[in-house]
């Protein structure tokens, strides 16, 4: 081999190694989904706040599990979901590292019941549409548990966490386990439906994170970093009454909802 046809040969040997190929990194890649908390981020998206900071990031829109899968999956570096769903996706391969809380639930996760259901207790032998292993399916095992009952004392319907408010609206079932803007809706979809608990009654059970794959946090720490930072910039856009008013259009222009629903959100 001549030496100039060596020296191409090392050169390319050298870029596979590296991984790049001389490309530049992929940028991050977040999964988010429809709850107040994380809705929060399109703030720091429409605002360009993301390339101010020097962070090459792509956050993308699922539903909920869907987010989930495809972070399990390996499709997204990171993804916005609860501290117990976070344990969830570990469970199935999809080892995380939450580096940071958004948020916390403070009554807007919530068993909805049809309106001559008055308590948790009333729903005994009845009907519960609830996501199987997801973080409503938690809270309504707490609040069971603190009225003397069990899972076995109700049957559990699987259903998507957003579809949740036509599964209430077609008599399938007695309650719902959802969240904002799903809880929401499903009380409008069937009246005089009202919460009969909620994370209210369970401080600290649910709390909102993001969480990263190991690989990505220890290539890539520095981005990490600085998408955290993004976040207090976020927070104290909302919070700020000058800037709140805009804040909120942003969240529910990404949602497709009046402004107030989405005045629950307490990053």
């Amino acid at each position: 081999m001549k030496k100039t046809q060596m020296k191409w040969a090392l050169g390319l040997i050298a870029s596979l190694l590296m991984g790049t190929g001389g490309a530049e990194a992929a940028p991050l890649k977040i999964g988010y989904s429809d709850w107040p908390g994380w809705v929060a981020w399109q703030v720091a998206i429409d605002k360009g706040w993301l390339k101010q900071a020097g962070i090459d990031a792509q956050f993308e829109w699922f539903d909920y599990s869907a987010s989930m899968d495809a972070f399990s999956g390996g499709k997204i570096d990171g993804v916005l979901v609860t501290n117990g769903d976070a344990l969830v996706t570990g469970a199935s391969g999809g080892k995380s590292v939450m580096i940071m809380l958004t948020d916390y639930s403070n009554g807007n996760d919530m068993i909805v019941a049809k309106a001559n259901f008055k308590t948790l207790k009333d729903l005994k032998g009845q009907k519960i549409g609830i996501e199987l292993g997801l973080v409503e399916h938690l809270l309504l095992l707490d609040g069971l548990q603190k009225n003397g009952m069990t899972d076995k004392d109700v049957t559990l319907v699987n259903a998507k966490t957003n579809e949740t408010p036509q599964v209430l609206g077609s008599g399938q079932v007695a309650a719902i386990g959802a969240w904002q803007p799903n809880s929401g809706m499903a009380m409008k979809a069937m009246p005089g439906a009202h919460p009969v608990y909620t994370s209210a009654q369970a401080p600290g059970l649910i709390y909102d994170v993001l969480t990263v794959s190991p690989s990505s946090l220890a290539s890539r720490k520095a981005e990490w970093q600085k998408l955290v930072k993004v976040w207090d910039r976020v927070v104290t856009y909302i919070n700020d009454p000058k800037t709140q008013d805009d804040a909120v259009k942003i969240m529910a222009a990404r949602v497709g909802l009046p402004d107030v629903a989405q005045r629950s959100v307490r990053p």
